[in-house]
């Protein structure tokens, strides 16, 4: 039997690879990677990328799942609630989202922890309700200052107030 954790070395060592194919475009060579990732050493980190990379191929129920698959095993990973409440946005299901980034904003691990304020900002300014996406691009930018979307995003919001 192999040690626990070179497998999961191993498994995010492809993870990693799979990454790579994914900035380059290749989809389908990252997806095999994440697969592979994932057969090694299940991990949250595989099923959410895997969920991402079918996103680009606009397979929004399949990553929703993965997303699911991810949270089944690590519900700390702030990721995969963040990319259910965005594939839920781009198939419409504008009131399942937001309670997708509402989890997304208490997940415990999460290192881009202004995502799902400012994703909240956009579903709110979406809806017309100016005051509530300002609130949550301001809680994105406590949590990360300077952001160049959040600034242009609320300066945008506060010009249409007047």
């Amino acid at each position: 039997m192999k040690d626990v954790s070179f497998l999961k070395q191993r498994a995010l060592a492809l993870w990693s690879e799979a990454q790579r194919f994914q900035s380059e475009g290749r989809l389908d060579k990252a997806i095999d990677l994440y697969t592979k990732s994932i057969g090694i050493y299940p991990t949250a980190e595989g099923y959410t990328f895997r969920g991402w990379a079918y996103s680009f191929q606009k397979r929004l129920h399949e990553a929703i799942e993965e997303c699911k698959k991810a949270i089944e095993i690590d519900p700390s990973f702030g990721n995969a609630y963040n990319d259910i409440g965005t594939y839920l946005m781009a198939l419409g299901e504008l009131d399942a989202a937001v309670e997708w980034f509402e989890k997304a904003k208490v997940a415990t691990r999460y290192e881009a922890r202004h995502y799902p304020y400012m994703n909240l900002g956009r579903l709110f300014a979406f809806r017309g309700m100016l005051l509530k996406a300002i609130a949550e691009f301001e809680a994105a930018l406590m949590l990360c200052p300077g952001e160049p979307t959040c600034l242009a995003s609320l300066n945008e919001l506060k010009g249409n107030l007047h």
